[in-house]
């Protein structure tokens, strides 16, 4: 989860209560002075002032949104309106302006004005059956988009006004959406095998509304899609490996500056883990081959102080710092074991990197050089205290270990009991990586004190509650995109919104499954639904950018499965993976694994957690769930023998958690079997049926294709 992607301009924000300021007006149809009042002003500029005319300074929405924000303690006054100062080069200019209240968009008009030099006034009425907060958007269209240099709140009776509540504006900026990542021509290289993906976004399934045959239509699309991201992700993991170090067989950080090192907090916390999965999923020997022995090799090299991983250099055969720093071997272990070992131990439950990962968070804790009224703790750093609180709510479950539960309480007080409270304490806190770990990690210990110790819980139940109203309350634009970095004490922000917002809302969505505190999961279900139409082609920047939003998206679609976020989904993972180049490397550092590990659950997603093994090219399984039966469409181009395998609920086997709460860097269940359940597996080819068992459906039911074509069957699940 790194960015490369850094926003100079910084938060515009003004909240004023009425104020006795008359200002005239530019139009014979506005009203005197003496008949209107300025609430609040603003002036619109860009900090760089590169966006000047006729000496007077602008921002144009081809560049930014323009998002005003009207609230009041109580109703808002009738007769509002904002009034823009709307620049021209004498010709016409056009934008669209969007009202939204707490219900959504109510109203959108496209505005179209000019045919003057210079600026004028511009007049927007409020509409008056909104209810407080109101927001507009002011949003570029055509090709002369609108731009002005002052934005206002006016009320036309000033008497009136004078006498109801007051009235605050919020003006933010927030970056237009540019063209999108660059093509890396990957699809041009694979022209018969792209055409496949091609038809799973053109084709629009022409069958019977809710039959079998839209069904199983409708699985193989999903097939097609599942496919794109193996194949994909098999050629990411190709590309990677032929840059390994020939001697180690270590992958590099990246492939520019930093292609002499592999280091702990990188390459091998966000890229070599979804190596491995890819591997797991398309290649058991190279898994059971090559990938362990990457694992063998970076425990015997590259483990400083006791297991705890230092950066290793290629050229030198040496760790590249001469003397370690403590305080370093901390920062990249815990981002080996948050962002790389945890989700490998997700899917794939006990194994030998599990084995790292818990040795790795030992040492941790036994260095731990913090000290605090509560007792040492690793850092003083949110980022990897937030991974911390994270990887022990977890392991918690997993291991039985009471210590793994005390060591996160022993965060949790110190930031919720303490002084360090994240928007009562903090002058700043990070929505975005590097800051927002904090946030879901207090909320993955609230989970797991609610279950395994009720008076921590209760201590803790305040503070949860106040962090997650705060972050809500300024930390949301009007679609519930959060914003890179609030300034929770002053409730202000930062224009830019983060790709990391789902990984926030991870945390408040968890913290409803506990309390059932309905505007958590309302807020939830807000974002998801004006993903499509509000957010739409937004560019978020690198492909490991668009990764970390979709994960979110993915993630809480899994909860609250909104059928516009769906779309959207379906349309952005092909940006994501834009940049691919025909080697199959994306961008050439270490963000290229989120890639991969963000595609894998979207292909998940479409095969609700089915697979096959042995995975091959020309296999496109897909699969969906609808009115209690699944559907499943397996394509094969030639004869084919192999297994075909069924989810578990790996939340309850792998962990033992006792809710399956959303969680970054989880890949979601769709369709599983647990061990109480048994399938009825129908072969519609050959119109046969057969019950398998749990244990069966995980180690594959064994098929054999002899001929090429689609195979399909419809599975019930059954309570035994």
């Amino acid at each position: 989860m790194r960015t490369l992607f850094v926003l100079a301009f910084r938060c515009v924000l003004v909240a004023f209560l009425l104020l006795p300021l008359a200002v005239r007006t530019a139009t014979a149809n506005q009203l005197t002075a003496e008949e209107e009042k300025v609430i609040a002003e603003q002036i619109l500029q860009d900090e760089e002032a590169t966006q000047v005319y006729a000496g007077v300074r602008y921002i144009w929405l081809g560049r930014y949104q323009i998002e005003v924000t009207l609230n009041a303690s109580a109703e808002l006054p009738q007769n509002l309106f904002i009034r823009l100062k709307a620049g021209a080069k004498n010709d016409r200019r056009t934008f669209l302006a969007r009202w939204q209240d707490k219900q959504g968009t109510v109203k959108e008009q496209l505005v179209e004005y000019g045919g003057y030099d210079g600026f004028r006034f511009l007049d927007l009425p409020v509409p008056n059956e909104l209810s407080a907060p109101v927001t507009l958007r002011l949003l570029g269209k055509g090709s002369r988009q609108g731009f002005f240099s002052k934005v206002a709140v006016v009320a036309h009776d000033a008497a009136e006004t004078a006498n109801s509540s007051s009235v605050e504006m919020k003006v933010s900026l927030l970056l237009a959406t540019p063209q999108g990542p660059v093509d890396g021509r990957f699809a041009e290289a694979y022209p018969e095998i792209a055409r496949l993906w091609q038809e799973s976004a053109d084709t629009e399934e022409n069958v019977t509304a809710d039959g079998p045959e839209q069904a199983f239509r409708l699985a193989a699309r999903h097939g097609r899609q599942a496919h794109e991201m193996f194949f994909r992700c098999r050629k990411y993991m190709e590309g990677w490996l032929a840059q390994a170090d020939p001697k180690t067989g270590l992958i590099p950080r990246n492939l520019t500056a930093s292609r002499d090192i592999w280091n702990p907090e990188d390459a091998a916390a966000d890229n070599y883990p979804f190596l491995v999965l890819t591997a797991f999923v398309t290649d058991r020997p190279l898994f059971e081959g090559r990938m362990l022995e990457m694992l063998r090799t970076e425990t015997r090299l590259t483990s400083r102080l006791s297991a705890l991983p230092d950066a290793w250099s290629f050229s030198k055969q040496d760790f590249v710092r001469s003397e370690p720093s403590l305080a370093a071997l901390i920062f990249g272990g815990s981002e080996y074991v948050k962002d790389g070992l945890l989700p490998l131990t997700e899917y794939l439950g006990p194994s030998p990197w599990l084995e790292r990962l818990m040795a790795i968070e030992n040492a941790i804790w036994e260095h731990a050089p913090i000290s605090t009224p509560f007792g040492p703790i690793p850092s003083d750093n949110v980022e990897v205290n937030g991974e911390q609180l994270q990887v022990l709510s977890r392991i918690y479950w997993l291991t039985g270990e009471k210590k793994y539960l005390e060591w996160a309480e022993r965060l949790g007080d110190y930031y919720l009991l303490g002084s360090h409270h994240p928007t009562r304490d903090f002058p700043d806190l990070r929505l975005r990586d590097h800051g927002c770990e904090i946030v879901s990690g207090l909320c993955e210990l609230y989970v797991a004190v609610s279950f395994a110790h009720a008076e921590k819980a209760d201590a803790y139940r305040a503070a949860i509650h106040e962090m997650c109203d705060r972050i809500l309350e300024v930390g949301c634009d009007a679609r519930g995109m959060m914003y890179n970095v609030i300034h929770p004490q002053l409730g202000t922000h930062d224009p830019g919104i983060c790709d990391t917002w789902g990984y926030n809302y991870n945390g408040i969505y968890s913290v409803y499954l506990i309390d059932r505190t309905s505007r958590y999961r309302e807020a939830v279900r807000r974002v998801l639904s004006h993903l499509r139409d509000d957010v739409g082609d937004y560019h978020w920047g690198s492909a490991d950018e668009y990764a970390d939003s979709l994960e979110g998206a993915i993630n809480l679609y899994n909860r609250e499965p909104i059928p516009s976020a769906a779309e959207w989904i379906d349309r952005k993972i092909r940006d994501m993976w834009k940049p691919q180049r025909p080697d199959g490397i994306i961008e050439g550092w270490h963000g290229d694994g989120n890639v991969a590990r963000t595609a894998l659950m979207y292909a998940f997603w479409k095969t609700q957690g089915l697979r096959v093994e042995p995975w091959r090219e020309d296999i496109r399984l897909g699969a969906i769930f609808q009115k209690g039966q699944l559907y499943v469409n397996l394509t094969v181009d030639r004869p084919w023998t192999g297994r075909l395998l069924f989810d578990r609920p790996r939340h309850k086997h792998f962990f033992h958690l006792p809710l399956d709460y959303p969680r970054i860097n989880q890949f979601p269940e769709w369709f599983t079997v647990d061990e109480n359940e048994s399938l009825m597996v129908e072969n519609v080819n050959h119109g046969e049926r057969h019950e398998v068992a749990a244990q069966k459906a995980w180690s594959g039911l064994e098929l054999h294709l002899p001929d090429p074509g689609e195979y399909r069957w419809i599975v019930t699940k059954h309570r035994r």
